[in-house]
């Protein structure tokens, strides 16, 4: 009922009347008018000025006044087209400038139109944030079927996987710095994963590797000696026996290692803890 009741604003008249005569409309009205007066004024004077010879075209001979009205037709058409000549050199400046101020953006309208055509970057950033927070709980998933999550111990930690059935290296399913690295481990100690304390090799995993990917073959010696050592602990864990000794050297390349520049020792102590 509401949308079918009047809108009397629509009705209104003095409302109507300034659409109809807005500036723009009321500037072309005048530049009509003065055409019309200016044609008209030169039209008048070119007759004017011409009135007796045209008065007297009926007593000249035929020839002669063929002749006569050739050149009074010429001299008219001549001067109404300097008029129109010079009503165009004032009008088309005034319409091009008219169009240009028309059709230019506000700042604002410049900023939306920016965002249309390339996207909100408030929207942008929102939606990166949300990948990078579903690629890390991707990433937090796969760290209850790691072998082993290799650590600083506390700035930076990297969950290994390796398989001997279709796999041709170990792989880094998880790595992260800082708070990441804190979540790692805990997560790791939920689900009593084997955490190893190797600074140097942790270093090196996190700065030269992709998660999903294959570790660079440079590391193969290392990870190969901390993944032995988990595969026996897990064994003396089962059944007993003898306990196996945590890899008192790992042999990580210095070139590898983030911190190479700072002097230490080519071979790292790593300490073993068991959630």
């Amino acid at each position: 009922t509401k949308a079918l009741m009047p809108q009397f604003a629509k009705l209104n008249p003095i409302k109507g009347i300034s659409n109809l005569f807005s500036k723009n409309a009321l500037v072309e009205l005048i530049k009509s008018i003065a055409k019309s007066v200016l044609v008209a004024t030169v039209a008048y004077f070119v007759i004017a000025n011409d009135l007796k010879p045209i008065l007297s075209l009926s007593s000249m001979p035929i020839e002669s006044s063929i002749t006569e009205v050739n050149q009074l037709m010429t001299h008219g058409f001549i001067t109404i087209v300097c008029a129109l000549l010079f009503i165009a050199a004032i009008d088309v400046p005034y319409q091009l400038y008219h169009y240009a101020n028309k059709h230019k953006m506000t700042k604002e309208e410049v900023k939306q139109e920016s965002k249309e055509s390339e996207g909100n970057p408030e929207i942008k950033a929102k939606i990166r944030q949300q990948q990078r927070e579903m690629a890390r709980r991707r990433m937090m998933s796969k760290i209850p079927n790691a072998d082993v999550v290799i650590t600083n111990p506390t700035h930076y930690a990297v969950a290994i996987k390796y398989q001997d059935e279709g796999m041709s290296a170990p792989i880094v399913v998880a790595k992260g710095a800082d708070a990441v690295a804190l979540k790692i481990r805990e997560i790791a100690a939920e689900h009593r994963i084997i955490t190893l304390e190797s600074p140097k090799l942790a270093r090196a995993l996190y700065a030269h590797t992709e998660l999903d990917q294959e570790i660079p073959e440079a590391l193969y010696a290392a990870v190969a000696e901390v993944l032995a050592y988990v595969f026996q602990l897990r064994t003396f864990n089962q059944q007993g026996g003898y306990r196996p000794d945590v890899p008192k050297a790992l042999p990580v390349p210095d070139e590898l290692d983030p911190h190479s520049l700072i002097p230490a020792p080519s071979l790292i102590n790593a300490e073993v803890s068991v959630a």
